[in-house]
């Protein structure tokens, strides 16, 4: 199978958000995302973003488009909320995101009628039906196909640091799951999700799609949702690992790591110097440290089996690339990670609200929604830093 990979501008960026509707008065999950995508569908045609719905009606995807810069790319999810925001404001609709919600439980939710969907849920059942799941994909641009696997393979190291700084799923079906991400351990359950396989060159990953649809497992690329993919359609790698981020800062700090880690690699690659890889297994253990701990996870950073705290070899990689940041003009954004860091990830921020609440999960929805709604915004954030 050949599969051609699109041109695109060299780390250019694109953001993907997922948000869950929910009823103002309750908290609870709502199915009204194919009612507000026909309300906002002539209104939003000639936008440079995109709201889509997804697997679920409690859904909306914003989706942003191609950015010379994060700041660009997140300006577009932002006038995309504002236009949600004119047919859900006025119908007892709230927005709020994180990577699972707090109490809603799976048998209450609709699938969005589509062939894919249906699909999808007849396959995997109650795995299926059990993807109440939110999350955000980071797209890079990438100047050489050759490049692609190489990059995705040195990736995978900063997986746990980008699953740990978006953490935001500590809750399940009204339990305490007692992981900072649940999400990343229930989306994995899907037949083409979770880690991407080691593959080594392009021709590998073609070998790799022929198989899965000569097989019947699935009928394109569009349906291989690894952690990291490439997206042949955009010409771009595509993080998928993180959970839904709550406010658009730390939307915009993560986009920012993404981008600069992706270029930082190719740089790499261009001078002809190797990239640093770890053993499958490893990168397997980091992913269950970082869903179970968090930024208090220590993880595996190199081939020999050094482990390090996770927050402190972020702060290592932040000084590193912070020259390819200003080059960027993505500096002032990537700075939100060393908040995160400082503050505490969203699971952090929930944990704490349902502990002062005495359990009671409604004050960690309300706590959500005024954090998406009350939060600052980009430029009122990177004003603050005083930049």
């Amino acid at each position: 199978m050949t599969v051609p990979f699109a041109t695109s501008a060299r780390s250019s960026v694109g953001l993907e958000w997922e948000l869950m509707l929910a009823d103002t008065a309750t908290g609870d999950l709502i199915p009204r995302g194919p009612e507000l995508l026909a309300a906002l569908e002539e209104r939003s045609t000639l936008e440079r973003y995109t709201v889509t719905g997804e697997l679920l009606t409690n859904t909306v995807e914003l989706t942003s488009g191609i950015g010379d810069t994060v700041a660009a790319a997140v300006d577009d999810i932002a006038d995309a909320i504002a236009e949600v925001r004119t047919y859900t404001d006025p119908h007892g609709i709230d927005l709020l995101c994180a990577g699972s919600h707090p109490f809603a439980q799976w048998y209450d939710q609709s699938v969005t009628d589509k062939t894919r969907y249906h699909k999808l849920i007849e396959r995997t059942q109650w795995w299926g039906r059990n993807m109440m799941i939110w999350g955000i994909h980071v797209h890079v641009g990438v100047d050489d196909v050759d490049k692609v696997f190489p990059i995705i393979n040195a990736l995978a190291v900063y997986l746990p640091h980008l699953q740990a700084l978006s953490a935001s799923s500590p809750f399940w079906a009204g339990d305490r799951t007692g992981y900072a991400s649940n999400r990343a351990l229930v989306f994995q359950q899907l037949p083409t999700a979770g880690l991407p396989w080691p593959l080594h060159d392009w021709s590998e990953f073609e070998g790799y799609l022929d198989d899965m649809v000569k097989t019947g497992v699935m009928e394109d690329a569009t349906e291989v949702r690894w952690d990291i993919r490439p997206a042949p359609r955009w010409g771009t790698i595509e993080v998928r690992a993180c959970d839904g981020m709550s406010t658009l800062p730390e939307l915009a700090a993560v986009a920012a790591l993404v981008q600069v880690l992706v270029e930082h690699l190719s740089r790499r690659l261009d001078a002809g110097l190797p990239l640093e890889t770890i053993q499958p297994w490893f990168i397997r253990e980091n992913k269950w440290r970082a869903a179970r701990y968090g930024l208090e996870a220590r993880v595996i950073v190199d081939h020999l089996g050094t482990q390090r705290p996770v927050v402190e070899h972020l702060r290592e990689t932040l000084e590193e690339v912070g020259d390819i940041a200003v080059e960027l003009k993505c500096a002032r954004e990537l700075e939100g990670i060393q908040t995160i860091l400082s503050d505490g990830a969203s699971y952090s921020r929930q944990l704490a609200i349902a502990d002062a609440a005495d359990g009671d999960l409604r004050e960690v929805v309300r706590h959500l929604v005024g954090e998406f709604r009350s939060g600052p915004t980009l430029r009122e954030h990177l004003a603050a830093l005083g930049h």
